[in-house]
């Protein structure tokens, strides 16, 4: 078994830098396939993780959902079930054997069919687990993921076989240890369900305030069940989830345009920009100003490396 993941990870591997060439993640001729590549550890990076398989060929990568941390390397992968706010970080790479991985973006509804054509039952009444796992990859799942990464050498066939592919690598993530975990994602009345509705509705509204009880109203709950279970999911209170939405939002927002920490600050919901500043700080490490200064330093050293 441990000969064929090595041989299924050097291919992969050769893919990978065959369609990357340069740091950084990229798209794919597959629209939900992405590859990632760095000849460098990095700094903290934050985003929005979408429901998404994620596979490290070479290196490591550490991802904090909240303060938890979830580590995974060329033995294992990591699942999203769910959209969630997280900060990730390269922990081992280098220009000889640079980080290499790769993540495959995937929708209730592609779990759903799964589900339903190869008929495999779900529980709708199972309690709600943290929307995020790793596990030990298994050669039948990189053998279907290697696959599907083939085929963007042969364009021609993607549109045909990229589908079903797709589908069989979602099959196997459902049949792994945690796979209980995705179904519940995919299960209309299930509490992962219904908390994925809300987790929508802040994501789709966080520069608003909004009451406990619209929350608890949109899962079709009671006040103490949202809370409970939002806080296995996403191992975050629903303040604290908008809040990390806000913040990220904020400094996307700085990033991208000469605009003002004040302006911005009320952009994304705050009434007062000192309090922006300190929980910006809290969670960057830096204010706005030098935060941003930061960034654009480290980004003008990469683009001339």
């Amino acid at each position: 078994m441990f000969e064929q993941l090595y041989r299924q990870r050097v291919e992969l591997a050769k893919i990978i830098e065959g369609h990357t060439g340069r740091d950084g993640t990229q798209m794919t001729a597959i629209p939900a396939l992405f590859f990632s590549r760095y000849s460098n550890n990095t700094g903290p990076n934050y985003g929005v993780h979408k429901p998404s398989l994620c596979i490290v060929v070479q290196g490591m990568k550490e991802v904090l959902l909240s303060h938890e941390s979830f580590q995974y390397g060329p033995a294992d992968y990591l699942v999203a079930s769910v959209r969630l706010p997280i900060t990730g970080q390269v922990m081992e790479a280098s220009s000889e054997v640079p980080y290499l991985a790769l993540k495959l973006e995937f929708t209730p509804n592609e779990i759903l069919e799964v589900l339903r054509e190869f008929q495999m039952g779900a529980d709708k009444k199972e309690n709600a687990k943290r929307g995020m796992y790793v596990s030990k990859i298994e050669p039948s799942l990189l053998d279907a993921v290697t696959r599907l990464a083939r085929l963007l050498d042969t364009p021609k066939d993607i549109k045909v076989l990229a589908p079903l592919i797709t589908k069989e690598i979602i099959y196997r993530v459902l049949q792994g240890e945690h796979g209980a975990m995705l179904k519940q994602i995919a299960i209309e009345g299930s509490s992962t369900h219904q908390i994925s509705d809300v987790i929508e509705h802040i994501l789709n509204n966080y520069e608003k305030s909004f009451k406990i009880e619209e929350l608890a109203e949109i899962a079709n709950m009671s006040v103490s069940s949202l809370h409970r279970h939002f806080k296995e999911i996403t191992a975050m209170s629903p303040i604290q989830f908008q809040k990390q939405l806000r913040l990220q939002e904020a400094r996307s927002m700085l990033l991208s345009e000469s605009a003002d920490a004040a302006d911005v600050a009320f952009r994304v919901g705050y009434e007062s920009p000192s309090q922006f500043s300190r929980e910006y700080s809290r969670m960057f490490g830096l204010p706005p100003k030098e935060d941003i200064k930061s960034l654009k330093e480290q980004n003008d050293r990469m683009v001339k490396a």
